[in-house]
């Protein structure tokens, strides 16, 4: 069987019977981070992400300055959706020949202005020459309060599926990037933007973390689609999701329509988005979505159910559907 079959789920199921099970109240593979007890109330929160020149980003298409903002970005993500607050990191490099070292010094200024607005001071790391593309590997700590750490296991049938940001913006970005379409237009800058800069959602998943009403969380990386279907692995459940309901900016909608997208399938399937989805308390969902915009501003957005059983279904305006394509998966060459 070739790894392509396989696909990055089938992956990660491949490897964990090699290992043996973490001790009890520590968390390994198959979410967000690895979680470790401390003994004082708190836990050690432990994630690392590996980016790869034509893979994970375009040299030649994105200023030095965002890919060092985001190749951090992306792991403190990670903390910000198991409820925790980030303390270092770590940063390895493999680096091609012939690299200009001015190119470095916006690399790390972009990182320097995440690491400073977000608490979370580089530490140390390791480079090496790269015989192919660039690599970029992070790795990040961060501590949360064992009982508020967020899993994505938390997922209960009848939980009120939300999230905390739009969906889709990133993708689109990517697009005018791949397409190599003129960008300078107000709403073109501004998908590009949530691609090359995006947010790490560390304050409100610290403060949903505080939250009892809030069961399982992740972030949104790889898409609605891929990543609602790791929930569902882990939580052992099955979800449905209201596409009419996946929040979209104006920007989006625009762009869309002088271009040709779906907005629809971009919000569900193309990912790199970083703000949060979470399962609520069906009884408590009302009472966390009005704090929540009374906290941050905006809304909490309710886009679907979890359920029974282990499928992901679609509605439209309340009638069963389909995407017409899926999330990003880094083995399968479609992405589905």
């Amino acid at each position: 069987m070739k790894l392509e079959a396989l696909g990055e789920f089938g992956l990660i199921r491949r490897i964990l019977p090699h290992f043996p099970s973490p001790p009890e109240g520590q968390v390994g593979i198959g979410d967000d981070c690895a979680v470790l007890r401390q003994g004082n109330g708190e836990v050690l929160l432990v994630s690392t992400d590996l980016l790869l020149e034509n893979s994970h980003f375009l040299l030649d298409r994105m200023r030095p300055e965002d890919l060092g903002y985001k190749a951090l970005a992306v792991n403190l993500s990670d903390i910000a959706a198991m409820g925790g607050r980030p303390t270092g990191a770590l940063l390895s490099l493999g680096l091609p020949k012939g690299l200009e070292v001015e190119w470095l010094d916006g690399f790390f200024a972009g990182m320097k202005e995440l690491v400073e607005s977000a608490g979370c001071p580089l530490l140390g790391g390791d480079t090496t020459r790269s015989r192919g593309g660039m690599v970029i590997n992070v790795a990040v700590l961060g501590v949360a309060r064992a009982d508020e750490v967020k899993l994505r296991s938390g997922a209960r049938p009848g939980d009120v599926i939300a999230v905390t940001g739009v969906l889709g913006d990133s993708g689109g970005g990517l697009n005018l990037l791949l397409e190599d379409l003129p960008r300078e237009q107000a709403d073109r800058k501004r998908l590009v933007e949530a691609h090359v800069r995006p947010r790490p959602h560390l304050e409100e998943g610290m403060w949903l973390g505080k939250r009892a009403e809030v069961g399982g969380m992740m972030d949104v990386s790889d898409g609605i689609d891929s990543d609602l279907r790791r929930m569902m692995e882990q939580a052992g459940v099955g979800m449905r999701v209201d596409l009419d309901r996946l929040p979209v900016s104006e920007e989006l909608v625009r762009v869309s329509g002088s271009l040709g997208w779906n907005v629809r399938d971009l919000a569900a399937t193309a990912g790199e988005d970083y703000c949060l989805v979470c399962t609520v308390a069906e009884g408590g969902f009302s009472k966390v979505a009005a704090d929540f915009e009374a906290r941050f501003g905006r809304r909490l957005t309710a886009i679907g159910r979890v359920e029974e059983g282990g499928e992901l279904g679609y509605r439209w305006r309340g009638w069963d559907t389909q995407l017409a394509v899926h999330g990003f998966d880094h083995f399968r060459e479609n992405g589905s």
